[in-house]
């Protein structure tokens, strides 16, 4: 359980990053790609975090970012709707990761704003069950 509470420490941290940058009205390039970058460290730290959780308190081992959304589905930690956000998020992580373009970080960008609450929330059902 104490690589769980690291995890969560960590996913916190990011999280308040990530919210510095959420914030802003009007990003300017280097803002918006800071955004982008913070969203896949924060993704990142926030399924390993569920993976963890999923594994010491429920017994559930699943090892990609898409099998631990779903089983946080099965699980309660999302609603329906929760999830297929959720998945969205993971295809566009995905999507940074692979590729760069101007058109790409734009749309991605734009939908980190409904991303952050999502991740927040994640964390914290997390953190309430432990």
């Amino acid at each position: 359980m104490e690589r769980l509470h690291e995890r969560i420490k960590s996913a916190k941290k990011v999280l308040d990053a990530l919210g510095q940058l959420v914030v802003l009205e009007q990003p300017n390039d280097v803002e918006r790609d800071a955004s982008i970058q913070r969203f896949e460290f924060t993704f990142e730290a926030c399924w390993k975090a569920a993976k963890q959780y999923l594994f010491d308190v429920e017994g559930i081992d699943v090892g990609s970012p898409k099998g631990v959304i779903r089983s946080c589905r099965e699980t309660n930690l999302f609603d329906d709707e929760e999830t297929i956000l959720a998945l969205q998020m993971a295809n566009d992580r995905n999507l940074t990761v692979h590729t760069y373009n101007e058109e790409l970080a734009i749309k991605i960008h734009s939908n980190i704003k409904s991303y952050f609450p999502l991740l927040a929330n994640w964390i914290g059902r997390i953190e309430r069950k432990v």
